[in-house]
């Protein structure tokens, strides 16, 4: 019987890059035979209801690349469908394996998988090394001198900007080590048939990982406009870490502060959700679960297709829903009007938008959404009430984005506003305050 190859295992997660990753290069570093993993999770992809889901498509062109750089370096993607633990211990059959490393990820799902792998690598004696990748400062590395987690954003921000050094955006070179890779014959690349998915009806044109450093320089004064290309579209690319936050950041942070503010609210709200991971099903601010949602099925199925009869609030839904992608000031606006205009819980919102959305994240989902409703911290305060009319002379005057979206919003045939503005405001407003006086 022959000896098990030694190894030492790379998992990747949510860093699908073989350049600047904390946790391949300290596995290339430290060890030899160093094989790269990618698990389709089956916990998460048995939820998925929309077998071409664009996401999955994403991931596998992501780990497609890899693969192609990986065999021209006589090394392989070893990739398995199913749960993680059963992966691991088919692994430990095959393997002698020295280490496990991956890059720490702080979602609860994400702890509660990775304390499982963790023990039963314990039991076997394998050390598990987790590595801080998808963020500048994690966990604690923000706190109040108390060594409590800020709830305000600003004061979150002030620290966060002070402490950044060169060090925190030092690039990891993985290529240095890149001979420390398992040797191996290449794996099979399962299809997207053969983990239960089927590639999306549409022609994906998935965002360019590439930096416009133009784009970045204009960011604050044109971001708000959807009707041209003025934010990055990068966000997919850090979702999924097909792009290195410390690359980013270092390339970016002195061309503009707005935009630097923007990858500190995505650290604010993965902190938020670290410490407090009651959000995921709860109002972070406990009294606002006591809202009476009005939850009219059929206006919430309007909401989704885009037929409500704002206009704006229309454009951004038939986006999303076309492309995958919605303007960050039309999600705060189709948000704003779910919940506000209509009563509707904003868990409904929520889970449509993580449906739905290639750089769905559920930190800053559910922060978004805590955000509009005001149930979050340091979210916009319950009278804020966007008006649609408003917004749209303020951020598409020309109606450049909506006659895109909406080409028939001047038309007879166009439907009529489900709920008139007025009426909804001061509905929302009674009812909040109702909710908010018994608290």
């Amino acid at each position: 019987m022959t000896d098990k190859p030694e190894i030492t295992i790379f998992w990747f997660r949510r860093d699908l890059r073989l350049t600047d990753n904390a946790a391949l290069y300290h596995a290339l570093k430290n060890n030899n035979n160093v094989l790269p993993i990618f698990i389709f999770d089956k916990n998460i992809l048995n939820q998925l209801e929309n077998k071409q889901d664009k996401r999955i498509q994403f991931i596998h062109n992501a780990l497609k690349e890899i693969n192609k750089k990986l065999l021209a370096l006589n090394s392989s993607l070893l990739i398995a469908n199913d749960t993680p633990l059963n992966t691991f211990k088919q692994l430990v059959e095959q393997y002698t394996i020295k280490n496990v490393y991956t890059n720490t990820d702080y979602e609860p799902y994400a702890i509660n998988r990775d304390n499982e792998i963790q023990a039963f690598l314990s039991e076997k004696k394998i050390p598990f090394f987790q590595c801080k990748d998808q963020v500048i400062f994690e966990k604690n590395e923000v706190v109040k001198a108390d060594g409590s987690p800020y709830l305000i954003f600003t004061p979150y921000m002030r620290v966060w900007k002070n402490k950044l050094t060169d060090f925190y955006v030092k690039p990891y070179p993985c290529e240095k080590y890149s001979a420390h890779l398992f040797k191996a014959s290449p794996f099979n690349f399962p299809e997207l048939k053969e983990i239960g998915f089927e590639p999306p009806n549409s022609n994906l044109n998935f965002p360019s990982p590439e930096v416009n450093l133009e784009l970045i320089k204009n960011y604050d004064q044109q971001r708000n406009f959807p009707a041209i290309r003025g934010t990055s579209h990068l966000s997919v690319h850090l979702r999924f870490g097909t792009i290195s936050i410390r690359q980013l950041v270092k390339k970016t942070q002195v061309l503009n502060d707005q935009w630097l503010n923007e990858l500190i609210w995505r650290e604010f709200y993965m902190m938020i959700l670290f410490h407090f991971p009651h959000v995921v099903k709860n109002a972070f601010k406990k009294n606002y679960d006591l809202i009476k949602w009005r939850n009219n099925e059929n206006e919430f199925k309007a909401w989704c297709k885009g037929e409500t009869g704002y206009p704006i609030v229309d454009a951004g839904m038939r986006e999303l829903n076309a492309t995958g992608f919605m303007h960050n000031r039309v999600r705060m606006i189709t948000a704003s009007f779910l919940v506000k205009h209509l009563l509707i819980d904003w868990r409904w919102g929520e889970a449509y938008f993580a449906e739905k959305l290639l750089d769905f994240d559920l930190s800053a989902n559910n922060g978004g959404w805590q955000w509009a409703a005001s149930s979050g911290c340091d979210a916009a305060p319950y009278f804020r009430i966007f008006n649609p009319y408003e917004q749209t002379k303020r951020f598409d005057a020309n109606f450049e984005y909506i006659k895109k979206w909406v080409p028939e919003f001047q038309e007879l045939t166009y439907v009529k506003p489900i709920v008139e503005h007025k009426f909804a405001r001061e509905r929302v407003l009674a009812t909040y305050k109702k909710a908010l006086t018994k608290a």
